[in-house]
């Protein structure tokens, strides 16, 4: 699993643009660290209400929090964030502009709480943040394999080192088929049952064929042989073939593999010489287009052949009758 450290300094430099956020003081609490993806408007909090706050969120005041406020007297009004503040909150965040109300700044920078401020709307914050926080505690791993946007389907080719990925992969890109990755995916879980993969940034749509070296793929195939980004459908596993060993060949049997506790399918493809397996890949892309849309060739075919089997089987019995009736013919 990766997981990244988050700061609220590194919240602030990822968004501060986006959001127009300002810090309002000292720069001493950005380091503390975010434990909680979800955001929080201590209302109640600042009513003197404490049984249930949820300190270690990030603490949003949008204008009915600064407004209850600034309805308060100075010293209620710093009574009342003095009991906020205790607690261990990663940074307040002020939104639509709002002033900061004066007794606020010393008592963060007392307790090593930044506090920002930030022209966008309330709910416009939340949706913001709360999807790039909610993207940055997904669960994430690495896997070794290239990832293909094969006619739309996401596949992701895994294999013993050597076997043969990357090639396939820069045959599918000079077919038309657009790469996400290659040797080392990053694959996130941002959904109950969705999987997105990428590549690191550093090696960004690169290909490294052995004996080659690395190819730029943008660059050699243009920005229609990339994307930065795609869902995860289905897993091929590239094997050495072993005559010994017996291959699925019908597939009314669906086999699947789980990456981070989600099913998806996955196709053990043995490899041997003269075997095309680009074209294997498209048809394995092109086959779960038609499990999308409910048809499944494998089960349609047995349902035709049983049905067939049974036709026949009323054919012999047909048959079998009437042969019954001339063996009893004595005249």
């Amino acid at each position: 699993m990766l997981n990244r450290s988050l700061t609220v300094g590194i919240v602030y430099n990822d968004i501060k643009k986006r959001l127009k956020l300002n810090l309002l003081n000292s720069k001493n609490g950005l380091g503390r660290t975010i434990v909680n993806p979800e955001l929080h408007r201590p209302g109640l909090a600042l009513t003197g209400f404490l049984d249930l706050f949820t300190y270690d969120r990030i603490q949003v005041l949008g204008n009915t929090e600064i407004q209850y406020l600034s309805s308060l007297s100075p010293a209620k009004r710093k009574n009342s964030l003095e009991k906020v503040l205790s607690y261990e909150i990663p940074c307040i965040i002020i939104t639509d502009n709002n002033r900061a109300p004066r007794e606020l700044l010393p008592i963060a920078d007392r307790r090593k709480i930044c506090v920002f401020r930030s022209k966008s709307p309330t709910m416009d914050l939340f949706h913001y943040l709360g999807d790039y926080l909610n993207s940055e505690f997904a669960p994430r791993t690495t896997i070794h394999g290239s990832l293909v946007d094969v006619y739309g389907i996401g596949i992701l080719f895994t294999g013993r080192s050597g076997i043969g990925k990357s090639e396939i992969a820069l045959d599918l890109v000079e077919r038309g088929h657009r790469l996400v990755a290659d040797d080392l995916v990053i694959i996130t879980k941002k959904a109950e049952e969705i999987l997105m993969g990428e590549g690191r940034e550093v090696a960004e749509h690169h290909l490294e064929i052995r004996g080659l070296g690395l190819i730029d793929t943008r660059s050699t195939f243009g920005i229609r042989a990339v994307r930065v980004h795609k869902r995860v459908e289905v897993e091929v596993q590239l094997v050495d073939f072993d005559p010994k060993l017996d291959y699925d060949r019908t597939g009314l049997r669906e086999n699947y593999t789980t990456i981070l506790d989600v099913k998806i399918p996955i196709v053990v493809l043995p490899i041997n010489p003269g075997k095309n397996i680009t074209v294997i890949a498209e048809t394995i892309a092109l086959n779960q287009l038609l499990k999308i849309y409910g048809h499944y060739t494998p089960r349609e075919f047995n349902k035709k052949l049983i049905a067939k089997m049974r036709q026949q089987e009323r054919k012999h019995l047909q048959e079998l009758k009437m042969r019954d009736f001339l063996d009893k013919d004595f005249e």
